[in-house]
């Protein structure tokens, strides 16, 4: 053993879920000025690893459904995921 497996994890958001937030909330400004057919951004950001914790993807924030019905789903469910993702985040800084 290096040591690595004995340190606590860091306290605090990462510097990921803070840009993730900051998009969440363009996402939804953006949803009252755009049109509801406005194309929704995906949440991905390639770090694919679920929680054992919390059963969220810990690169963005979603639930393994969530991630695979997002092709599938409207605009407006996408924001809804969009703004679940936000409080999450904000219920992780709590």
């Amino acid at each position: 053993m290096c040591g690595s497996e004995l340190k606590p994890k860091p306290t605090g958001l990462s510097a990921s879920a803070l840009l993730l937030l900051k998009q969440a909330q363009r996402v939804a400004l953006g949803a009252q000025q755009a049109s509801p057919s406005a194309t929704v951004p995906s949440p991905c950001i390639s770090v694919c690893h679920m929680s054992t914790d919390t059963g969220w993807c810990e690169g963005c924030w979603r639930s393994l459904d969530e991630i695979g019905g997002w092709g599938q789903t409207s605009n407006e469910s996408k924001r809804l995921v969009w703004s679940r993702i936000a409080q999450r985040i904000t219920a992780h800084t709590s």
